[in-house]
């Protein structure tokens, strides 16, 4: 596979996400007592978030950028401005999702200053600074506090001592739980792959190592979505990007992706006879993006530090 379709497994999802954007639009319960966040807000800021890094990775007058641009547009039009994240804190006051989805739209220069001073407030208790959480959980909350301008509670080199990556467990204790548990913390670590040098020596090397049999694995198992997180978390590693196993894993990805664009969780094309629904189909094509526009990005870079390197020898290479 070339760079040139792996940018089209980008165009396509993109194209599916704008075509089905009211999938992600907020309903009356997205302020209910017993709302669902999983199927409310939780898409939302995960729109917010892809589209915050599609704009990040790519030129103001590339297509991308422009559909980005208008997606992520939407997604702030739904939240009434950022108001209804005052309405969320008010309802919810030590809930820590409100900050998480806004934190996207807070670097991406969207903000709403009352709902920072009221956050900010809560996020000085104790009650705040002692809420149990997952530690890539942690991770993701310390990060949120900094992109939104408030005070980190806390240190993100210690929150990552107690993952389940931090501790370079043995390869094959690898699993579906400890795949996405591992990709989010290389998310929050490096803002969703805007600082890969954020990731400790020792942690990269130890991806660097693992990240081909696991990518193997789930491949193999169709298990697109997490796929599509493993693929950003390889263009998220400090260093120049390993070429062949980002463009052979989205060879092999590819066939996942129907028609209309969409990708599916888990499953190959072949055993559909139906288009999936959004449910079943919205993560693992806002991963697609995210993770297809990553690995242009570094691509890109590598081959840009390449030619640079050259010039600088007068285009004769280095000598061996």
């Amino acid at each position: 596979m070339t760079a040139h379709e792996v940018r089209g497994l980008a165009e396509a999802a993109l194209t599916w996400v704008s075509a089905h954007r009211d999938g992600f639009a907020l309903g009356d319960d997205a302020l209910a007592e017993h709302g669902n966040v999983n199927t409310t807000w939780k898409p939302l800021g995960e729109l917010a978030q892809v589209c915050v890094c599609v704009r990040r990775h790519t030129d103001p007058a590339d297509p991308l950028h422009a559909r980005a641009c208008d997606l992520l547009s939407f997604a702030w039009q739904q939240t009434g401005r950022g108001a209804l994240f005052g309405e969320l804190q008010r309802l919810e006051p030590f809930a820590t999702y409100p900050l998480e989805v806004y934190a996207a739209f807070a670097s991406a220069g969207l903000r709403h200053a009352g709902y920072e001073r009221a956050t900010a407030t809560v996020a000085r208790t104790r009650g705040w600074h002692v809420t149990e959480q997952e530690p890539n959980r942690r991770l993701s909350v310390l990060n949120s506090e900094r992109r939104s301008g408030i005070p980190q509670h806390g240190d993100m080199a210690r929150a990552l001592e107690h993952t389940w990556l931090a501790g370079l467990p043995e390869p094959w204790t690898f699993e579906l739980a400890a795949g996405y548990t591992l990709t989010h913390v290389i998310f929050h670590l490096t803002d969703w792959g805007l600082n890969p040098q954020a990731v400790p020596q020792p942690i990269a090397a130890y991806l660097r190592h693992w990240l081909a049999p696991w990518l193997d694995t789930c491949l193999e198992d169709e298990q697109w979505d997490l796929s599509c997180e493993l693929l950003a978390v390889a263009s998220a590693l400090p260093g120049p990007p390993e070429r062949d196993l980002l463009l052979e894993s989205w060879a092999r990805l590819s066939p996942a992706q129907d028609d209309s664009g969409a990708v599916p969780e888990v499953g190959g094309r072949g055993s559909r006879t139906t288009a999936p629904a959004f449910l079943d189909c919205y993560h693992s094509t806002l991963m697609t993006a995210f993770a297809a526009v990553l690995t242009l990005g570094r691509l890109g870079e590598a081959a840009a530090g390449a030619t640079a390197a050259d010039m600088a020898d007068g285009g004769q290479g280095v000598p061996g």
